[in-house]
């Protein structure tokens, strides 16, 4: 007996993940649709709403301050222009529109069904939409599927304390009004470290609690430090080891207490201590698919639940949260339910040496192993390292300070972790990561010209390794 669906593939999420397997399955001829809340945000899911794209907007803008005072020192002469909070979230909207636009007909270009709803599963193959009608009454419709995507991503989590309503979260601060002029970002993951990073560039008061030791957890220990301490030189007010207690509303703004009596005084508090996986009212403990203890979706290496018919990927399953490898895992999923591209192998993912850039001020990038991970995986590792002042900032009159390192195994020569703090970390350590995922070895790194005068070159011309 042959069972007929609605659609070959149901695409739950229209984030980064959902729409790349949505557009790419159509492509290979499937029959596709794709649901998402498209609400006051549009496709494109977090990373372009309200996550990497406005964000690095955000610290493009808040760049150009310290640019204007550098100018002198090359020449230029004059005030400064004023900042305008308006005229940057207004930019910034209508790109964020445009490029929903530019998701929207890709997937409709594409032959994908899209639906503006809200979708939960009702089993194995059943997906219920909840949608609303044209005189604004609710909706339901019911599809069916032979196979199911979830990739409905992350959402901000706030921790349950004493004045948690008048806190606000990443998705928040895009479009915060006013402008904050005193500002406290509580947590010391990326989000809240590049957000204080930010808004003290944009002109605000940033005071940035984190109750660890050091921000940046996971990081090389090297790194996390020295940002730091850039940060801070840059204007940041870091308080470490300092957990929030409570936080009231006063007539001179917000009251934030922290564990050992302190208090801040804020326009706005931001609450960056983390994401969890989207997956509330989605029916998944009715259709039986199993969860982890953040109720992430658990998947094997092929992204397929324990019901056989259903897949996950992106943020929802809480592995690396980062677009492209959302973006690499639906490709996975596409070639194996639908076939390769013509004349392409069929996709895998690997989770070693995976790229990524922090946006902070001076910004990070990293690929590989941190050192104290390397010497956990292969035991002896020979570390270079490098620390300078910029050529620009020789004349710019700014303190910045660069740090660039290497950490090599011993036995291969093989290159394991690249890290930087500096300008343009994340342009610079990109070209890197292909050379790391393909094996280059410290030997490699040393016969490779540089090219001069970069920062860039110093990764291929640090010989003396760090004494032990």
């Amino acid at each position: 007996m042959t069972t007929t669906f609605d659609f070959d593939l149901f695409v739950i999420g229209g984030g980064s993940g959902g729409v790349r397997a949505a557009r790419m399955a159509a492509q290979r001829g499937a029959r596709v649709a794709l649901a998402e809340v498209l609400g006051t945000d549009g496709l494109g899911g977090t990373c372009v709403n309200v996550g990497c794209i406005p964000k690095k907007l955000y610290s493009y803008a808040a760049h150009y301050a310290e640019s204007f005072d550098e100018s002198h020192g090359f020449g230029w002469e004059g005030e400064k222009p004023t900042f305008n909070w308006a005229t940057l979230k207004a930019n910034r909207a209508k790109e964020i529109t445009r490029l929903n636009g530019v998701y929207g007909n890709l997937l409709r270009g594409s032959g994908v069904t899209v639906f503006d709803a809200f979708a939960s599963l009702t089993g194995a193959h059943g997906i219920a939409l909840a949608t609303l009608n044209a005189d604004g009454s609710p909706g339901h419709q019911e599809f069916s599927a032979k196979h199911i995507l979830i990739a409905t991503g992350g959402t901000p989590h706030v921790p349950h304390f004493v004045g948690r309503e008048h806190v606000i979260v990443s998705d928040d601060i895009f479009d915060l009004e006013p402008f904050p002029k005193r500002l406290v970002v509580v947590g010391g993951g990326y989000i809240a470290s590049e957000f204080a990073s930010i808004f003290n560039g944009l002109g605000a008061k940033v005071t940035q609690l984190y109750r660890g030791e050091q921000i940046l957890r996971g990081f090389d220990d090297e790194i996390r430090h020295f940002v730091a301490a850039e940060m801070v030189k840059a204007g940041v007010d870091l308080h470490l080891n300092a957990g929030v207690v409570d936080i009231r509303k006063t007539d001179d703004g917000l009251r934030v207490e922290c564990e050992g009596g302190a208090l801040v005084m804020a326009d706005a508090v931001l609450y960056a201590t983390g994401r969890v996986p989207n997956v509330k009212d989605m029916g998944l403990e009715a259709v039986g698919v199993a969860q982890g203890a953040q109720g992430e979706i658990v998947v094997n290496e092929r992204y397929q639940t324990n019901v056989p018919s259903i897949f996950a990927v992106g943020d929802v399953t809480n592995r690396v949260q980062l677009t492209p490898v959302a973006l690499g895992e639906a490709m996975v999923v596409v070639d194996q339910l639908f076939g390769p591209a013509a004349g392409k192998a069929p996709r895998n993912m690997g989770y070693e040496f995976i790229p990524t850039a922090v946006f902070t001020h001076p910004s990070i990038g990293t690929v590989g192993y941190s050192e104290q991970a390397a010497r956990e995986k292969f035991g002896t590792v020979t570390v270079f390292r490098s620390e300078f002042k910029a050529l620009k900032h020789t004349l710019s009159g700014s303190t910045e300070r660069t740090l660039m390192k290497l950490v090599v195994d011993a036995a291969s020569d093989r290159v394991v972790g690249l890290h930087m703090v500096g300008a343009e970390a994340g342009e610079i350590v990109q070209g890197f990561a292909v050379a790391m995922k393909a094996g280059a070895t410290k030997a490699v790194f040393d016969s490779t010209i540089g090219i001069h005068p970069t920062a860039a070159e110093e990764f291929v011309t640090m010989r003396d390794p760090v004494k032990a």
